[in-house]
């Protein structure tokens, strides 16, 4: 089996092709380049240069979200449109357990974090139960200081994986039993992604097709709050001239 991996959730861009518990290419573009700009081709070179044809791809496994809502998007349409043309499942998985992934075998708690802004962290907790990657607590949005308070009061050792570790190094490395991993570890990495769509495909969960699988978001985007802060403005000074 053959599973085509796209994670565009993070600043990261990632693509990878498994085939059964074989990583066959990964790729993966850590820049400011846009997700729009990068992606397509990426895919293209990957599987020209590991002589395969998107035809041969058995399912797409594609990160639903938290993260970048553009990202979130521009990875989730793509994997819509490669699974409507070639009529392949799509599994899918959030990003804080692709994360987690990256740590397989670690015999701490993980602790998966990405920058939500205004001080907050998407977060997701998980452990290691021999190869088997079991979530803790579900995923959620958490000021970074509660967060870490939390954590420091478990007297457990934490890993503290994901990109926001780099944004709140400085409060984190204060914490005796939380450790930062190797950067290399601190993206989302499709390989990661693959890997965890193949147990959800042999579990039989979160399988999707190009019409049911969808972005996965733990609060309204910033512009969308904008919004509903202007129309709750305008409702209020409405209600003001019909007070006079």
């Amino acid at each position: 089996m053959k599973i085509l991996g796209i994670d565009t959730s993070s600043m990261a861009a990632s693509v990878a092709v498994i085939e059964d518990n074989k990583l066959i290419c990964e790729y993966t573009i850590n820049t400011k380049k846009t997700h729009s700009q990068k992606l397509m081709p990426m895919i293209e070179n990957m599987l020209n240069l590991s002589d395969l044809n998107v035809r041969e791809i058995d399912a797409i496994a594609v990160c639903e979200g938290p993260g970048s809502f553009t990202g979130l998007r521009i990875g989730m349409a793509t994997a819509k449109a490669i699974a409507h043309v070639n009529d392949i499942p799509v599994i899918g998985v959030n990003s804080l357990e692709v994360l987690a992934a990256n740590m397989n075998l670690c015999d701490k708690k993980i602790c998966s974090i990405l920058d939500a802004q205004r001080n907050q962290v998407y977060t997701g907790r998980y452990h290691y139960e021999g190869t088997k990657l079991v979530e803790i607590k579900e995923i959620g949005i958490q000021p970074i200081d509660e967060l870490l308070e939390e954590l420091a009061q478990s007297k457990e050792e934490w890993i503290l994986v994901g990109e926001a570790v780099y944004k709140y190094e400085d409060k984190i490395k204060e914490i005796a039993n939380i450790e930062i991993p190797a950067a290399s570890n601190n993206v989302t990495k499709a390989g990661s992604l693959c890997s965890v769509a193949k147990v959800k495909f042999d579990e039989g969960k979160d399988i999707f097709n190009c019409y049911t699988v969808n972005p996965l978001y733990i609060r309204k985007s910033q512009a969308e709050e904008q919004y509903e802060e202007k129309q709750r403005k305008l409702e209020e000074e409405k209600k003001l001239q019909e007070q006079k």
